[in-house]
C-alpha cells in the first residue's frame, strides 16, 4: 500500500503561482511513477504531468507545458508540481497518483494509488 497526501492548494489570481506537494508513505516511493491529475466540476479527471521513478523522464499535458514543472525527491518521498502563469481554466481539484511502471501515464486507470486531492482556484 502507498498513502498519498496532497497539500499546497489555494486561491490565486490569474498569472500567479502555486506549488503543490504530495507526500508518500508506505511502500518504497522510488519504485513508483508519479502523476498529477486534475478534475474540474462536471469534467472527467484529466492528466496533468508525470515523472518516472528516477525523475529522469517527465511528461506533460499540452495545456500545461511550459507553465508547470513536476519534480520528485526520493529521499523525502515527495513529488511536487510547480504551477506558474496560472489561468482560470486551471481551476480544479488536483490529485497525486502512483503507478508501478511507466505505462500509459496519461490514463487514470493505469494508476494504483490516489491521494484525496487539493483544491486550486484561479480567479480572473
Amino acid at each position: 500500500q502507498v498513502q498519498l497526501v496532497e497539500s499546497g492548494g489555494g486561491l490565486v489570481q490569474a498569472g500567479g503561482s502555486l506549488r503543490l506537494s504530495c507526500a508518500a508513505s508506505g511502500r518504497t516511493f522510488s519504485y513508483f511513477t508519479m502523476g498529477w491529475f486534475r478534475q474540474a466540476p462536471g469534467n472527467d479527471r484529466e492528466f496533468v504531468a508525470a515523472i518516472s521513478m528516477s525523475g529522469g523522464l517527465t511528461y506533460y499535458a499540452d495545456s500545461v507545458k511550459g507553465r508547470f514543472t513536476i519534480s520528485r525527491d526520493n529521499a523525502k518521498n515527495t513529488v511536487t508540481l510547480q504551477m506558474n502563469s496560472l489561468k482560470p481554466e486551471d481551476t480544479a481539484v488536483y490529485y497525486c497518483a502512483a503507478q508501478k511502471g511507466w505505462t500509459n501515464v496519461r490514463r487514470t486507470n493505469e494508476y494504483d494509488y490516489w491521494g484525496q486531492g487539493t483544491q486550486v482556484t484561479v480567479s480572473s
